[in-house]
């Protein structure tokens, strides 16, 4: 049968994909004028105001405002013959202002120069691009610098908002902290206040509450940048973006991103990164990961054994136990860890679980890296860490070790300062702070090499390895070395990183490495832990701010985290929080290799949980009262997890097959 279309309808036909084609190549409705000293960019959603003399940039999104903090003299640290400079951007001696566009976006463009030390003017310039993008008009500033005399080596452009407007920072510290303005305790602790690609910001992004509307800061090239944040008992907060110099320069372009919801929560914050991650190819799901290392998809719904073989603390550790010499060496051989996985086996009926093995290293853990072979001889050496292996192979357990190519210990075979780390002041930092005592820092050029040998040296004699944790690669700041036979950037580092992470990967082998870091998730399949941050201090363990999960919220089923079942988060009169935490994530327990029935049954209903969500988004968190106590995490299938923590109960819907 022949169909015969109206000539009509084929003219509107094309005229619908005429206007199609036209709406997708129009340019964003974005208008920009100039009057005195002010520049407005106007969009159909929000407005920018920049004041030229003054530098001064306000955003405004329907009735709400967020105003930038004002230009200040952290603004630019730079080097000028010997002398170290703080300057203002608005200590330019000239200042220019112009219109910019694009064909997708609009704004202005400054050129700042002529800035004086003295008498003298040096030779640097800045370019500075205020732009807003795209359909959804997210504010763009991008940095370019000149630099002849005189190098920067730290920018703070734009700052961030006034802490006065915000009533929340969010913050993605590990698992994530909401943190109110007025929390009452000082927000300062090791690492975390000025937090850049580690624990104290594990994605690069931020968000501000005020009110029903909410704002975000995407770090856009986060490598050589980080957050700085200033809360003071009682608060308000202050979280300022600063750029880092790359090798003594700001020699590439930085760029960072604000988006602007008149109406969103931390949840849409997090989804809005999670999109701007699958945008950038950042995002890789479990099911992919799945698929190129098949043998990942028996960690779903499995427990993780974590043990160890030789804990071995030299005299020079910061560590060293001088009232118990005993304790400073601690041995069990592989033969009694493959029994006792064995009877764990025959014990609870676990057909499936990931053995984490550490210490089996010639001198035991954290000791002598990164030459560690041959296996430590005292526990049975080759032939014991090969029957070990064979055991974990027989029981459908997955073995991985513990292994480290940063931490370079001084009474290693091979080492040699020249190979380690030279920091920009043409030292080699040494630290005695790990069982192995003295130790540099090795180049990250040269750990691809050490790995390979190592790995497939293992492989060579009979060690049935199913993957590796690479420790610290994800949890320390990517790092620079200004040794001229291995100079690295930090774009450096993370490549060399990763290049660890994918011979792994080409060998078969699971990756692991110490905490969910936003840059290695397109490498890594688990984590060591991903936790909510606590503040230690004698006798309390205490959450810094309130723990809501932003990284599960992002990448839940991009990556596989495990969680203790022992005290973390937990209050005064020992609740133990942490288990009600691990069930609204969702993740893996951690499971002795002699647990007792209150352990298993816990494990259990982890392990069924993350089972059937495993592999699932997590779509929402809330909480559902008014103290933060009583909250719900939703996956993609509706599966919920609701946690009260004054009465120290879940509740999982629809409930578990265990």
């Amino acid at each position: 049968m022949k169909v015969i279309f109206a000539r009509p309808f084929i003219e509107v036909i094309c005229f619908i994909f005429l206007l199609s084609i036209i709406n997708l190549n129009a340019e964003p409705q974005i208008n920009v004028t100039h009057n005195n000293a002010e520049w407005l960019i106007q969009g159909s959603h929000h407005s920018v105001v920049l004041n030229e003399k003054t530098l001064d940039i306000t955003v405004k999104d329907g009735n709400i405002n967020w105003p930038f903090l004002p230009s200040d003299n952290s603004d630019i640290m730079c080097g000028y013959k010997g002398d170290t400079l703080h300057l203002r951007l608005t200590d330019a001696g000239k200042i220019e202002c112009a219109q910019y566009k694009t064909g997708y976006s609009q704004g202005a463009k400054i050129v700042l120069s002529q800035f004086k030390h003295g008498a003298n003017t040096l030779d640097m310039d800045l370019q500075l691009f205020i732009t807003l993008e795209g359909d959804s008009e997210d504010l763009v500033f991008t940095v370019i610098a000149h630099e002849g005399d005189a190098s920067i080596k730290k920018m703070s452009w734009p700052k961030g908002f006034s802490p006065e407007i915000s009533d929340y920072i969010v913050w993605p510290n590990i698992q994530g902290i909401l943190l109110p303005r007025n929390w009452p305790k000082k927000v300062s602790m090791y690492r975390y206040e000025d937090a850049g690609n580690g624990r104290g910001l594990s994605m690069p992004w931020w968000g501000y509450l005020q009110g029903k509307a909410a704002a975000m800061a995407i770090l856009e090239t986060p490598l050589d940048a980080y957050s700085k944040l200033i809360h003071p008992a009682g608060g308000p907060t202050i979280m300022n973006p600063e750029w880092l110099h790359s090798l003594g320069k700001l020699n590439y372009p930085r760029k960072i991103r604000f988006c602007f919801f008149q109406n969103g929560n931390y949840v849409t914050l997090a989804k809005r990164y999670r999109e701007y991650a699958i945008e950038k190819g950042n995002f890789v799901s479990l099911k992919e990961k799945i698929t190129r290392t098949p043998s990942l998809g028996k960690l779903i719904g499995s427990p993780i054994v974590h043990t160890g073989i030789l804990y071995h603390t030299q005299p020079a550790s910061d560590l060293y136990d001088t009232m118990n010499p005993a304790k400073n060496h601690v041995l069990v051989s592989f033969y009694e860890r493959a029994k006792q996985l064995q009877e764990l086996s025959d014990k609870w009926n676990i057909k499936q679980a990931y053995v984490h093995l550490d210490g089996w290293e010639t001198r035991g853990y954290d000791n002598l890296h990164p030459d560690v072979l041959p296996p430590c001889a005292e526990a049975g050496g080759w032939e014991g860490m090969k029957y070990f292996s064979r055991v974990c192979d027989s029981l459908n357990y997955l073995f991985v070790i513990h292994d480290q190519y940063r931490d370079f210990y001084c009474d290693a075979a091979s080492y040699d300062p020249r190979h380690s780390i030279l920091t920009e002041e043409k030292e080699v930092p040494l630290d005695h702070k790990w069982l192995g005592g003295e130790q540099a820092i090795l180049c990250a050029s040269l750990a691809p090499g050490y790995l390979k040998r190592n790995y497939s040296g293992l492989l060579a004699n009979g060690v049935k390895l199913k993957g590796a944790y690479l420790d610290v690669f994800s949890v320390i700041t990517p790092e620079e070395c200004y040794n001229p036979e291995h100079p690295m950037t930090r774009s450096d580092c993370v490549k060399y990183r990763a290049e660890c992470f994918n011979y792994v990967r080409s060998m078969g082998g699971i990756i692991s490495s110490e905490e969910a870091e936003d840059w290695s998730l397109p490498y890594i399949d688990l984590v060591h832990h991903s936790p909510f941050i606590s503040d230690p201090k004698p006798n309390e363990i205490s959450p810094f701010g309130i723990p809501i999960p932003l990284f599960s919220l992002v990448y839940h089923d991009a990556l596989i985290i495990p969680w203790s079942l022992g005290k973390d988060i937990s209050d005064a009169a020992g609740n133990n929080y942490i288990y009600l935490y691990n069930l609204t994530c969702a993740g893996m327990p951690y499971l002795s290799i002699t647990p007792n029935e209150a352990e298993m049954e816990k494990a259990k209903t982890m392990c069924a949980l993350n089972k059937r969500v495993g592999l699932l988004e997590m779509t929402n968190h809330e909480f559902i009262d008014g103290n933060f106590h009583k909250q719900r995490t939703t996956f993609a299938d509706g599966t919920t997890v609701t946690i009260d923590l004054d009465a120290n109960t879940f509740d999982i819907n629809p409930p578990l097959d265990k």
